[in-house]
């Protein structure tokens, strides 16, 4: 099954991210590495939100990636929301 995790971001996110952009990358390309992470981005003009896709058994491996998300735990999120993804077409 695929979940897809939305992220809300704060104002001026993207001059704000610096600080914990690599730790973030990290959290991220470790994820991705373990085969629960399929594709990530931030969303663009305006960059005000991004989408990750997980594949799993459950929704806790998108949940507990963002709880676990230096992003979140530093507040550039203002909102997280995760949904379970029904993929018709492609996937594996």
């Amino acid at each position: 099954m695929y979940y897809i995790l939305f992220y809300k971001t704060v104002d001026n996110y993207v001059e704000r991210r610096a600080p914990y952009r690599q730790e973030h990358l990290d959290h991220a390309n470790a994820a991705y590495e373990r085969g629960e992470l399929v594709m990530a981005g931030a969303l663009d003009e305006p960059a005000d939100g991004a989408v990750l896709v997980f594949k799993g058994d459950e929704s806790t491996v998108a949940e507990e990636f963002a709880m676990h998300d230096p992003y979140v735990r530093n507040g550039l999120i203002t909102e997280w929301q995760v949904r379970p993804w029904t993929v018709v077409i492609g996937g594996e």
